[in-house]
């Protein structure tokens, strides 16, 4: 690869990592990260609700908040951070 070629590819690759340390910069709350945690642990919205005595809209609405503030869409991307934060383990 050219030099010239090899200065974009790297200047690209870090606009994209600062892009992405931005949109993570809002942090979980204390809640949330409880809510993840269960999530990841494979409990249901109505056990989540239920544990933690709230509504199971609630428990949906911090979930949107939470796949928001982390830019992810799925459980599974949510259960593979919870896991890369040592919210929970792999063996739950």
């Amino acid at each position: 690869m050219s030099p010239a070629i090899a200065g974009v590819v790297i200047e690209a690759y870090r606009s994209d990592r600062a892009a992405n340390a931005s949109e993570v910069s809002r942090p979980l709350t204390g809640r949330e990260r409880e809510v993840l945690q269960l999530i990841a642990e494979g409990h249901s919205t109505k056990g989540i609700a239920e544990r933690l005595h709230v509504s199971a809209k609630t428990v949906s609405t911090h979930r949107e908040h939470i796949m928001e503030k982390l830019g992810m869409h799925s459980v599974a991307q949510l259960t593979k951070y919870a896991i890369s934060e040592g919210l929970t383990s792999a063996h739950v």
